[in-house]
């Protein structure tokens, strides 16, 4: 398999709209596929990626942008799940560990993070099983690394130590802490380089793409997938000789387009966080609380903190996962049990809401059919043969999309085929990763040289790795794309025009959602920003004065609509609020 060079990654990997109008008339061929998936959020990624990287002619379709489900809502961490440690779930946390190895040293080290928290102690009792539970955490995380220590390991601290490192912390409580790492990623951007990694291996990807039913023979056997484009309107037969579904919590409505036997069943469960300013927690470190039903990170990131997440069933349409005035109450609450001076809802810039698809446990016959509560339910990934031809995966965490990839191709594919065409990922590094160390080395001379701050250049190193001279090149190009964005000064307009030249955004909430992520920093969602986002965008997608128009105000009615719903005090009245996905 040839790994591209950067220079050439950033040729080939390019999602553009000639791009996908080119691979869905590739994926058109009577020829077919090997592997088509159907999903583009972080599960899907990874197996259209682990597909292409096997050698085998795959196609990925996603019926909305990458990323816009529950892959661009989530905690934004790479764990193990200290929560799941405590439930002596070993296999699961040391696995989870396993992959944050090679995610911060191998596969995305310009897009995953270290990050210390401490775990504030508030009793003598606690230091003792939270430093065995801890001290574990290390030991998993050191042997599933085969010995290489990726982060460093756990420290004790008194309580001086404890405030020194968070003054925030209310001290009339706090008699120690103990700080231990984990790590931090944007989650939208992994799965949107996943997406263009698995592209400069040969596969074909196409977004805004939606499964409407399975093609099948004579004998019930799936062979693709009739897919209707949603940008034309066109619908188009592709032929695969294996399918996977990986749709997360629409799980079971696609596998009921091929199958009235059922499958897979889902849970969906809504976690809820919100963003404030980095100057209103006084903190070095992120903070690790634990709740009556779960657990609460509040996770710091170079201009805001994010602290969630809830954890609470969801019965509405998936489509429209919003926070509620109760779920904005209950993460104020838990975070100011710890806080020297209680966060209030001014404080807040930026609200988020996303659904877990959690596997549904299997009741006994005559059990009551309720929902169980959603945190009782198992992250383990399930992948089952729904019908012949059709493979469907559900379950497990953002933090082994890796292994989840790896596992659902191997079942497409049967045992035979699964050792002939090894999954070749575990090495295998994304578009961006692989000079990112020896350009980031450089990041003091690139900040001299163009007259920037270090921060900017961190900014960008941290977001597109060693793809970064080719941005360079395109502000030397046009020079009006090195300006700052007037109303986020944080993002430089180049920003805003790779989204569309090389990540493959065709809508302003492509931007402001998932590039360049204005939505939960700014607390009118980046709608500020939009005129100036919109006046780069237009010229690269041709887009008239209408168009733009349109963008606008579609985007300011999601803005109102998601205000009025955190308003509310129930999810069946938040989400009535919502007149289209979010």
């Amino acid at each position: 398999m040839h790994v591209p060079t950067a220079p050439e990654a950033t040729v080939l990997t390019r999602l553009t709209r000639e791009q996908r109008a080119a691979a869905l008339e590739e994926m058109n061929r009577e020829e077919g596929l090997d592997i088509l998936v159907v999903g583009g959020g972080i599960t899907g990624a990874g197996i259209a990626l682990d597909a292409a990287s096997r050698g085998l002619r795959t196609g990925v379709v996603e019926m909305g942008d990458w990323a816009s489900g529950t892959s661009s809502w989530s905690s934004k961490l790479v764990h193990g799940g200290l929560r799941y440690l405590y439930q002596l779930d070993l296999p699961l946390v040391r696995e989870a560990l396993s992959e944050r190895g090679r995610l911060l040293e191998t596969i995305a080290p310009h897009l995953v993070k270290a990050q210390p928290f401490l775990w504030p102690l508030t009793h003598h009792c606690e230091r003792s099983y939270s430093a065995v539970g801890v001290g574990v955490y290390d030991a998993l995380a050191l042997a599933g690394a085969r010995g290489h220590r990726t982060v460093p390991i756990q420290k004790h601290l008194g309580r001086k130590g404890a405030r020194a490192l968070a003054p925030a912390l209310d001290p009339s409580r706090l008699i120690g802490a103990i700080r231990f790492y984990d790590a931090r990623v944007d989650d939208a951007r992994l799965v949107i380089d996943l997406i263009r990694t698995a592209v400069g291996l040969g596969a074909l990807a196409v977004s805004r793409a939606r499964v409407t039913g399975f093609l099948k023979d004579a004998r019930g056997t799936v062979t693709g997938a009739a897919v209707t484009d949603l940008e034309t309107g066109a619908t188009h037969e592709i032929r695969a000789a294996r399918t996977i579904n990986a749709t997360g919590v629409w799980t079971e409505d696609t596998q009921n387009l091929a199958t009235d036997a059922g499958g897979l069943k889902v849970l969906a469960s809504k976690g809820v966080h919100i963003v404030v300013p980095k100057a209103a927690i006084d903190a070095e470190t992120g903070i690790f609380l634990r709740t009556e039903k779960s657990v609460l990170f509040i996770i710091p990131w170079p201009r805001y903190w994010v602290i969630g997440t809830t954890d609470t069933p969801w019965t509405e349409d998936v489509a429209k996962p919003v926070a509620t005035a109760a779920d904005i109450d209950y993460i104020l609450q838990h975070a100011n049990e710890v806080l020297s001076r209680p966060l209030s809802r001014d404080d807040i810039i930026g609200v988020y809401a996303g659904l877990r698809p959690l596997l549904q446990p299997r009741l006994k016959p005559g059990a009551d059919n309720r929902l169980a509560a959603s945190t009782k339910v198992s992250r383990e990934h399930t992948v089952t043969r729904v019908a012949p031809g059709l493979t469907a995966i559900a379950g497990g965490k953002l933090t082994t999309y890796r292994v989840m990839a790896a596992d659902a191709v191997d079942h497409a594919l049967g045992e035979a085929l699964a050792r002939a065409h090894p999954s070749a990922t575990a090495r295998l590094p994304l578009v961006g990763a692989a000079g990112y160390r020896a350009l980031a080395a450089r990041a003091g001379a690139i900040a001299r040289e163009r007259g920037w701050t270090l921060a900017r250049v961190t900014h960008l190193l941290d977001r597109y790795g060693d793809e970064l001279p080719a941005l360079l090149d395109s502000i030397d190009d046009d020079p009006s794309l090195g300006r700052p964005l007037g109303e986020a000064p944080a993002f430089l307009r180049a920003e805003v025009a790779w989204a569309v030249t090389h990540e493959g955004a065709a809508h302003l909430d492509d931007v402001l959602l998932r590039r360049v992520r204005l939505d939960i920093e700014h607390r009118d969602r980046g709608l500020g920003a939009a005129a100036e986002v919109l006046a780069v965008m237009a010229p690269l997608l041709g887009w008239s004065e209408a168009e733009v128009e349109a963008e606008r105000t579609a985007y300011a009615e999601r803005v109102a609509q998601i205000a009025a719903a955190e308003e509310d005090t129930s999810d069946a009245e938040a989400a009535a609020r919502l007149t289209r996905a979010i």
